[in-house]
């Protein structure tokens, strides 16, 4: 059941990713093989960056099954264009899950390696934040972990709150992964809709560069 459903969030995950990239990508007009390329990155990029760092082979050149994944995704998505025209809406709702699920892929995969704590936090955060920041990178956008919006912030604290629940709570291992995924999608929504900032403690005037 347990391998089961990290099969599940994996895939989720990718369609999540794949299906933001395809529309941020459509946003800016590109041609079918750079929003296949943008979809691409979005989905592998963060991972990929995780897998290196622990030193072992990157995920999605030994499954075919990512790579179909986001092919047949990112085609789906430029049909479903014709239909959906509110494109930030779509971009976000998809970003925010594959926001929630690549995060607990990566602290998985941090856990497995025995890895500390924090460190295991701060592949998930990786893991689900690097796609999206390659994503904007290479759509000349600044990238949303850089704005105001709250977005590493809700991986760090649900992350946190999943490694807590898993370690001091008798709750089922399933129940704890689905149950923070739903947080971090919530965190982002909330923080989107009522426009929660990180506070600013410096300060700079006439909104020079410093």
């Amino acid at each position: 059941m347990h391998q089961q459903l990290n099969l599940i969030i994996e895939i989720l995950g990718t369609i999540s990713f794949a299906m933001s990239g395809s529309f941020a990508a459509m946003q800016k007009r590109l041609d079918p093989f750079g929003v296949l390329i943008i979809a691409f990155v979005t989905s592998v990029g963060g991972g990929t960056v995780r897998d290196l760092l622990l030193d072992v082979p990157v995920f999605w050149m030994t499954d075919m099954l990512t790579c179909s994944l986001i092919f047949f995704t990112c085609v789906f998505s430029m049909v479903f264009k014709s239909i959906e025209k509110n494109f930030k809406v779509t971009l976000f709702i998809f970003d925010s899950f594959g926001l929630g699920l690549f995060t607990i892929i990566g602290i998985q995969k941090g856990i497995n390696s025995d890895l500390h704590p924090l460190i295991c936090l701060t592949l998930g955060t990786i893991t689900g934040c690097f796609g999206g920041i390659i994503r904007d990178i290479l759509l000349n956008r600044i990238p949303l972990i850089f704005r105001k919006e709250i977005y590493a912030t809700a991986c760090i604290v649900g992350g946190g709150i999943f490694l807590l629940m898993s370690r001091y709570t008798g709750w089922p291992y399933t129940l704890v992964q689905i149950s923070t995924i739903i947080l971090i999608v919530a965190i982002r929504t909330l923080a989107v809709k009522y426009h929660w900032r990180i506070p600013k403690f410096y300060g700079y005037e006439n909104n020079e560069e410093m």
